[in-house]
């Protein structure tokens, strides 16, 4: 006889918030930081050397998504200039440093 299972939406809801869900989506944060800070571009001739590299934090939240129903990390670079290194200007080459660490720490 096959075995038989029903879904409940609000138990893959408490699921998705759980403490250990949130940990891990931490620690998947903290995998692609890594990622992050050895892939950061340090220019020696600016004014503060190593800036960009330094900034990098993440965090994490029980209530994250589009419908603030599931635990989410997050890895974001605190510098005023991330955008420009990121996607690149006019002038500067874009290094797409977060993209990069999130392909090479999402498969860990």
């Amino acid at each position: 006889m096959a075995a038989r299972f029903k879904v409940k939406r609000k138990g893959i809801g408490k699921m998705l918030r759980m403490p250990g869900m949130q940990a891990e989506m931490l620690r998947r944060a903290e995998v692609i930081k890594g990622a992050a800070v050895g892939l950061s571009p340090v220019d020696p001739h600016s004014p503060h050397p190593g800036h960009y590299k330094e900034s990098w934090e993440t965090d994490s939240t029980s209530r994250g998504g589009r419908r603030r129903d599931r635990a989410v990390g997050y890895v974001r670079n605190t510098s005023y200039y991330a955008r420009w290194v990121e996607y690149g200007t006019e002038r500067v080459p874009a290094h797409h440093v977060l993209l990069r660490a999130a392909q090479i720490g999402g498969r860990n």
